[in-house]
């Protein structure tokens, strides 16, 4: 299916709330180093439209983490980067793919209940925090890879993949950072390559990352004032809101 998006069409008004849910997003996610792309497609379904949320936010949000990379690199932990992306970047691509294959409705649906079954998801992940090895961070990435390639805001999953093998802390923002950027530009030269992410969504999505970059450096330096538990608490109810939404998108067809 042909992108169907013509960035000069939107509204000016549109375009400012998006870049300001954009600034707000980047800096909530980098608090806790995801959330961004859970917020982000809520406001952007309406303009873009549901079936081209992903590519665009593939393209956004690999700047977003370009930009986390950028503000922590001196804590970035390699050896968990390859444990990660060493079968979940193939398992990315055949995510991404399936992606392709569906319709608005479809789209609606995927996301619609990942959203939902995140928060949950998330807070499972959680409970094994520090007792999970290599080999289980292996076959975690691969999962998380291909929910990856087909949904937008997976980061919540690879997030608590990452707590769950020890990582924490800014280490934590900037190892999640790599992983996504690296696996967001393989999506994005699939969407290309099928005709799903035509010169106008790349715009759209190149404009969404630029204003999601003083984000990451306002949540560098609230990391060190502001407890994450209270941005935690808000993000979930935003998110389950959101996937409601979606929800309620595929269900009407």
């Amino acid at each position: 299916m042909e992108p169907s998006f013509a960035l000069a069409s939107v509204e000016v008004f549109d375009l400012v709330v998006i870049g300001l849910v954009a600034v707000a997003a980047a800096i909530l996610g980098g608090l806790a180093g995801y959330g961004t792309g859970l917020v982000l497609p809520i406001f952007l379904a309406p303009v873009v439209g549901v079936a081209n949320i992903v590519p665009v936010m593939a393209v956004g949000m690999a700047i977003n983490n370009a930009s986390r990379i950028a503000a922590f690199r001196q804590v970035i932990e390699w050896v968990h980067v390859k444990r990660i992306l060493l079968p979940g970047l193939p398992a990315c691509l055949a995510g991404a793919y399936g992606y392709t294959l569906l319709e608005g409705p479809g789209v609606a649906l995927v996301i619609g209940t990942f959203l939902v079954v995140s928060v949950p998801l998330r807070r499972w992940f959680m409970h094994a925090h520090g007792t999970i090895g290599a080999a289980a961070e292996r076959v975690a990435g691969a999962g998380f890879g291909f929910v990856n390639g087909g949904v937008t805001g997976a980061g919540t999953i690879l997030i608590a993949i990452l707590m769950a093998a020890g990582v924490q802390g800014a280490a934590l923002i900037a190892t999640d950072a790599v992983i996504s950027v690296i696996m967001g530009v393989a999506k994005i030269a699939l969407f290309r390559s099928l005709s799903r992410l035509d010169v106008e969504l790349l715009l759209a999505g190149l404009l969404i990352g630029a204003c999601t970059v003083p984000g990451a450096f306002v949540a560098r330096w609230l990391l060190k004032h502001i407890p994450a538990r209270i941005h935690t608490a808000f993000m979930e109810v935003v998110v389950v809101v959101g996937g409601l939404g979606f929800l309620w998108r595929a269900w009407r067809g």
